[in-house]
């Protein structure tokens, strides 16, 4: 078995594993980099593999820096498989025609840019069509299910509680008279988050492929994370103020949804609009709504002991999907909370919230999530003076509160103690999908643990297992 480490290593966005065994050839997730425009756009367009020799995909949860590349593989002419849970199928179904667009409008901006200096224009890198075409390839399954690829190879998906049918993979293969067991992580959750389950137990593996993003870090109590976002929402509101939440369209949104819902419910928050304003949150939280069974116990406890049948609604909150009503919401009076995609503040609604917001010191923005280098989120969360949002200057004189441990990714001790069941069975350990410092405090880590050999790969780096 020979795996190429394609991108997702050095970097947390990109995640792209290419797996040869003796029959088949089978890429683990085929996600969007993100990063520098120019770069990125490089990066994600050429696509370093022979997609002619290319057997099969297995994608292991929604997230775009995962999934967000495969409309641009289908288009560039691959015919086969990708293969994923039904949750996943379902969040995909809205989330890569919605990239698609986005790519489309991007190209607009851009060509418009190159208009003006007598440059000839680009196309984008996938239209919403090509994402549409892409959705006819996947295969849906669930967890525990085992999938055969070819005479001895089989694919299994587990529980890996990050966000809504999210999956850790695991391959096996039988090579040379042997089975070689390949465990990929995928992006591992924290334990106690609401909504979905915890990550299950690592199963047996021989080599294993472990996300690092937080490798260096621990997240803080959830108590404490729900009682300080009921302090902002106090102090914001007390001031006439208004919260703005930059937050993924998927599990972030609706994790803080689920928090204020319990807030409100137990009248720790007054009574203030808040508003959802993503049409591609509001597609996503459908898709939520419809796959019940990964819910975890706390969140059907609470849905029983409050008598709410949706854990998504409640008579404060509304979702927003028309242009004239997001619009409106700018010049509405305060107190309000505004929650709004993208997450990193780098597309969509968010990005005009923002700026009517930015300078009034009353307000608050809420950085819920980690933040690429060069994003405006990452800005804001630097807390820089100034901030440039569509090209203009703005001063940032809004209070900026960072909540990072609403994170949906395992912090240092969580991946620790999940790595710790497989000691005595992984013979290699490569740890991927980190920042460099990160990543290598994990690997620090896991040596300490006891594995014997931990490797961080970097991009192009291949490994013969």
């Amino acid at each position: 078995m020979k795996i190429t480490f394609l991108g997702g290593v050095g970097t947390v966005t990109g995640s792209m594993y290419l797996v040869r065994t003796n029959r088949k050839s089978i890429l683990l997730d085929c996600g969007l980099y993100q990063g520098k425009r120019e770069e990125s756009f490089q990066r994600n367009q050429k696509l370093p593999f022979d997609i002619r020799r290319l057997d099969a995909v297995v994608l292991s949860h929604a997230h775009i820096d995962h999934s967000g590349n495969l409309p641009n593989l289908v288009k560039q002419g691959y015919s086969g498989p990708i293969y994923a849970t039904q949750a996943t199928v379902s969040l995909c179904e809205s989330m890569l025609p919605d990239s698609g667009r986005i790519h489309e409008y991007d190209v607009e901006y851009v060509n418009r840019q190159r208009a003006k200096k007598g440059q000839p224009p680009v196309g984008p890198l996938y239209t919403e069509d090509d994402a549409l075409r892409t959705l006819g390839h996947f295969v849906g399954t669930g967890y525990g299910q085992t999938i055969r690829l070819a005479r001895g190879v089989r694919v299994t998906f587990f529980d890996a509680g990050h966000i809504l049918g999210s999956a850790m993979v695991l391959l096996e293969s039988v090579e040379n008279g042997r089975t070689v067991r390949l465990l990929f992580s995928g992006d591992l959750g924290q334990p106690g988050l609401p909504i979905v389950r915890d990550p299950a137990p690592m199963p047996p593996a021989d080599v294993l492929l472990l996300e690092s993003t937080y490798g260096d870090r621990l997240h803080p109590p959830l108590d404490d994370i729900k009682r300080d976002l009921a302090k902002v929402v106090n102090d914001v509101a007390a001031r006439g103020g208004r919260i703005i939440i930059p937050a993924f369209a998927v599990g972030r949104t609706q994790e803080i949804v689920y928090d204020l819902h319990q807030l409100s419910h137990a009248g720790e928050i007054p009574e203030l609009p808040i508003y959802v304003d993503s049409p591609l949150a509001v597609n996503v939280t459908e898709a939520f709504r419809t796959h019940p069974d990964y819910y975890d116990s706390e969140t059907r406890a609470f849905i029983a002991e409050s008598g709410a049948r949706d854990p998504f609604g409640f008579y404060r909150l509304r979702y927003v999907r028309s242009v004239e009503e997001s619009k409106a919401l700018n010049t509405a009076p305060n107190p309000m909370i505004i929650i709004s995609a993208s997450g990193m503040a780098e597309a969509g609604r968010v990005q005009h919230h923002l700026l009517h917001a930015i300078e009034d010191p009353r307000n608050a923005v809420l950085i819920v999530g980690w933040q690429a280098p060069y994003t405006l989120g990452r800005r804001i969360a630097d807390r820089e003076p100034q901030v440039r949002i569509f090209g203009e200057p703005y001063e940032l004189r809004a209070e900026v509160q960072i909540f990072y441990g609403y994170s949906a990714h395992a912090d240092r001790d969580d991946l620790l103690t999940w790595a710790a069941d497989g000691v005595e069975s992984v013979q290699t350990v490569f740890v991927v999908h980190g920042d460099e410092k990160p990543a290598q405090a994990l690997a620090e880590g896991l040596t300490g643990l006891g594995y014997r050999r931990v490797v961080v790969p970097s991009r192009g780096d291949k490994a013969e297992v």
